[in-house]
């Protein structure tokens, strides 16, 4: 007998297939360890297998070549408007140092003003693997972390994380949103 995938197996394949040949900025990780390791993060917070499967992938709108008619047709409306509330608009007509900021306070407008809780699920559970990763390399290597990153102002990425905990509060029971704010304290002081 065959057996019949799980929605977070779907995920998992078609995440994997997107972000296929990419690394994580400035390291030699394979990319999809950050979706991965999203998913978990949301696991800990959450039995919703959409909820997870969204975290598995939130970025493939935003980074790879998957739109959201592919999304719509193999996860359904749900998945995928979870997943485009997590997606940045990149504004890939400008360089992205310029765009920056603009995407980064639009993230947190969305947080503090649309998000529901399975929103501020996921955008906690991809911040939180990407201050982990930050914070594991400023141990290692200090400061020059920021080289790695489009904005390399140690201070506006403060702001961003910064930003995101307070739109994030009401999480704050979560021992996710904890080891965030923790991480946050850690990494900026």
């Amino acid at each position: 007998m065959e057996k019949v995938l799980t929605l977070l197996d779907s995920a998992i394949i078609f995440a994997t297939k997107a972000h296929s040949g990419m690394m994580r900025k400035g390291t030699n990780v394979p990319y999809i360890v950050h979706p991965i390791e999203a998913a978990a993060i949301v696991s800990t917070m959450t039995d919703d297998e959409e909820v997870i499967a969204a975290a598995v992938l939130h970025d493939v709108l935003e980074d790879t070549e998957a739109t959201e008619q592919d999304l719509l047709a193999h996860f359904g409306r749900r998945i995928t408007e979870l997943v485009m509330g997590e997606s940045e608009n990149k504004r890939r007509n400008f360089p992205a140092s310029l765009t920056w900021k603009v995407r980064k306070q639009e993230t947190i407008t969305f947080l503090e003003t649309e998000a529901d809780t399975d929103a501020k699920m996921l955008a906690l559970a991809d911040k939180l693997s990407n201050l982990r990763a930050i914070h594991r390399d400023v141990c290692i290597i200090g400061d020059t972390v920021w080289e790695r990153f489009n904005v390399k102002n140690k201070k506006m990425h403060e702001w961003m994380y910064r930003s995101i905990a307070e739109a994030l509060r009401e999480l704050e029971e979560y021992p996710t949103w904890q080891e965030y704010n923790y991480l946050v304290q850690a990494v900026f002081g």
